[in-house]
């Protein structure tokens, strides 16, 4: 399976931004499931540095610099990613236990075994608790496939929780997300991250894109895709495995990865520093996830 993403960030400042420095993670990264063809970043104003690297998580980053005056700054990323489309479903029931994953994390094991015990670490929006534990625990069982121990969380999470975009900001703590049962993606992955380092498992924050489908008959409105979170969490027999808690799924054919990280704040789409631009800028984001059915790029 093939997509085209165009991801445009339209800032509009209340007064003159002198200069700015940003880094963007608008990338798709490379992974067992995804390549990235094709990417091409539009800034306007025109930069006047750009600089593409690899950062420490592996994330294929943008750095950018507008050193003129400026009262608008749009970044238009184009990209298009190849996804395995073999079928990505596993058997709940297969796979090492959760009680044999966890006696293997305490070993010395391979370097992909050392390197996954970063994320069991606190970070900076995710700090393990005796109440993320206290809420997972009932879906992990020593004996039980460590696969199907997170299944079962991410049906609870999805179960439990109501999605409402209006109740959590970026800084809302993930306690308070706790104890309300509501929030957005992004506070869900942040949920089930914490949760599984609270129970000894290594987890990732996954930051991407999700293809949405019209009603049939319908249309599919332009721009009207948003960006998405997932988590990935670490299985020693396994590598690396991805759950969506907010869909109820295992990422699959339909999810389109830019980056991995701690937390959100690792994987931030845009963020930097701007001199002036007054208060408040107005941000509008567009995201358009297509099948690939005619050339590259898109029409402007």
């Amino acid at each position: 399976m093939r997509y085209r993403v165009r991801h445009i960030t339209h800032y509009k400042y209340a007064a003159r931004v002198s200069h700015c420095y940003n880094l963007a993670n608008v990338i798709p990264r490379d992974t067992g499931r995804q390549r990235c063809l094709k990417n091409r970043i539009t800034v306007t104003p025109t930069p006047s540095v750009t600089h593409k690297r690899t950062d420490y998580f592996g994330n294929k980053t943008y750095h950018f610099e507008i050193q003129r005056p400026h009262t608008e700054l749009v970044i238009t990323a184009d990209s298009e990613v190849e996804i395995n489309d073999r079928d990505l479903e596993m058997n709940l029931d297969l796979g090492e236990t959760y009680g044999h994953a966890l006696q293997a994390m305490t070993g010395t094991g391979n370097r992909a075994l050392i390197d996954a015990r970063e994320f069991l670490l606190n970070s900076p929006m995710i700090e393990c608790s005796d109440a993320l534990a206290d809420y997972a625990r009932p879906s992990f069982r020593p004996e039980r496939t460590l696969r199907s121990c997170v299944h079962d969380l991410t049906t609870r999470i999805f179960t439990d929780f109501s999605y409402d975009p209006g109740f959590t900001t970026i800084a809302t703590p993930l306690a308070d997300v706790l104890a309300h049962k509501r929030g957005v993606c992004q506070d869900f992955a942040h949920l089930q991250v914490g949760c599984l380092r609270s129970l000894g498992i290594p987890a990732k924050y996954v930051s991407g894109y999700i293809e949405t489908l019209p009603e049939p008959g319908k249309q599919k409105l332009v721009g009207a895709d948003a960006t998405h979170a997932w988590v990935a969490y670490f299985c020693p027999e396994e590598g690396w495995v991805e759950f969506d808690p907010t869909n109820n799924t295992m990422a699959g054919t339909q999810h389109i990865v830019t980056a991995f990280g701690r937390d959100y704040l690792d994987v931030t789409p845009v963020k930097g520093v701007i001199f002036g631009g007054g208060s408040a800028p107005i941000l509008q984001v567009s995201v358009d996830v297509s099948r690939v059915a005619d050339a590259w790029p898109p029409a402007a």
